[in-house]
C-alpha cells in the first residue's frame, strides 16, 4: 500500500511537468546533437549525452512547473485544465510545486554546466547560458509578465522555444551556432505559434473566461484563422532554410532528404491550416494542432538523417 502510494505521488509530479512538451524540447536537443555531429564527425562522450539530455528535461520540465504555479488561479477555472495536479489539489498547498520547480531549475542548470567538464568550458557556459534564458524567457517574460497582459505573449515569450536545438547544438560544437544552431532554434521559435493559436482557437471560450488575450482568443474567427495560416506559411517557408546553409569549407548541411521532407510535410501543414480558414471554430483547428507536433519530430527526424547520408 505504501509503496503503492509513493508511486501514485511520483506519477502526480511527473504529470506537473507536462511531459508532453518536454520530450518534443528534448527531441529536438537530440535531434541538434546528433546533426552536430554527423555534420562536424565529433564523437560525443555518453556523459556529454546524459547531461545534455538531462538539463534539456530537468529545466523544461521546471518552467512547466513553475508556470503551472503561477497558473493555478485559471487553471482552476478553465474546462481544459482544471484537473491539472494543482487545480484538483492532488499537490497541496501549492509551495510544494513551486519548490519542486526551483529544484528542477538548479539541477538543469548544474547538469548544464557539467558539460564543461566533458566538452570545454566555453560549451559548458553556452549551454548554462542557454538553459537559464530558456527559465527566464518562460518563466518570467512569458508567464508573469506577457501571458495574461498582451495578445502577441507568445511570440517573444516563445523564445525559450529555441534554447533546446542550440543547447543540443553547443554539447557538440561551438562552430556554426549562428548559422545551423540558430536555424533548428528558428525552427521551434517559428513553430510556436502556429502550434498554440491553433490550440488556443479551439477552446477559445476557455481563454476568454480567465480574460487571458490569447490572439485567436480575443479576435475574430477569420483573423485568427489568418493568423494561423500566416504563422504556418512563414514556418513552412522557414523549413526550407537549413537547406541553403553551408559549413566553413563551403559544404552543404543537409541536402536533397531534408527539403522534400520540408516541402511535403509543409504542404500538408498548409492545407491544414487553409481548412482553418475556412471552418476555424470546427475540428479543423484541432486537427492542425494535432499534427503540429509530429511535423516538427518530421523535421528534426530530416535533419539527422540527411546530416547523416
Amino acid at each position: 500500500m505504501q509503496k503503492q502510494k509513493s508511486e501514485s505521488r511520483v506519477a502526480v509530479y511527473y504529470e506537473l511537468t507536462k511531459p508532453k512538451i518536454w520530450y518534443l524540447l528534448v527531441f529536438t536537443a537530440f535531434g541538434a546533437t546528433l546533426t552536430a555531429s554527423n555534420i562536424y564527425h565529433i564523437e560525443i562522450s555518453p556523459a556529454t549525452w546524459i547531461l545534455m539530455l538531462f538539463s534539456v528535461a530537468t529545466g523544461s520540465a521546471a518552467a512547466n512547473t513553475l508556470t503551472n504555479y503561477h497558473d493555478r488561479d485559471i487553471d482552476a477555472i478553465m474546462e481544459r485544465t482544471k484537473n491539472r495536479p494543482l487545480p484538483s489539489k492532488r499537490i497541496y498547498p501549492a509551495e510544494k510545486a513551486r519548490n519542486f520547480g526551483l529544484v528542477l531549475a538548479g539541477i538543469s542548470l548544474v547538469l548544464a554546466f557539467g558539460i564543461s567538464f566533458t566538452t570545454t568550458l566555453e560549451q559548458g557556459m553556452w549551454a548554462t547560458a542557454l538553459i537559464a534564458f530558456g527559465l527566464l524567457n518562460n518563466i518570467l517574460v512569458y508567464s508573469y509578465m506577457l501571458k495574461r497582459n498582451s495578445r502577441t505573449n507568445i511570440i517573444l515569450g516563445g523564445l525559450c522555444g529555441g534554447s533546446p536545438p542550440m543547447i543540443g547544438w553547443v554539447a557538440v560544437t561551438t562552430t556554426d551556432l549562428w548559422t545551423m544552431g540558430l536555424a533548428m532554434a528558428g525552427l521551434v521559435f517559428i513553430w510556436i505559434p502556429m502550434h498554440i493559436w491553433a490550440l488556443t482557437l479551439h477552446f477559445k471560450e476557455d481563454y476568454n473566461k480567465v480574460n487571458v488575450p490569447m490572439l485567436t482568443a480575443v479576435q475574430s474567427e477569420k483573423t485568427s484563422a489568418r493568423a494561423i495560416a500566416g504563422s504556418t506559411f512563414v514556418m513552412v517557408l522557414f523549413s526550407i532554410a537549413p537547406f541553403f546553409l553551408t559549413t566553413n569549407n563551403g559544404e552543404p548541411m543537409v541536402g536533397s532528404v531534408y527539403l522534400w521532407t520540408a516541402i511535403v510535410s509543409g504542404a500538408l501543414m498548409i492545407i491544414l491550416s487553409a481548412w482553418v480558414i475556412a471552418k476555424p471554430m470546427e475540428k479543423a483547428s484541432w486537427t492542425l494542432f494535432k499534427f503540429s507536433s509530429p511535423y516538427l519530430a518530421v523535421l528534426f527526424i530530416a535533419l539527422m538523417v540527411d546530416s547523416a547520408l
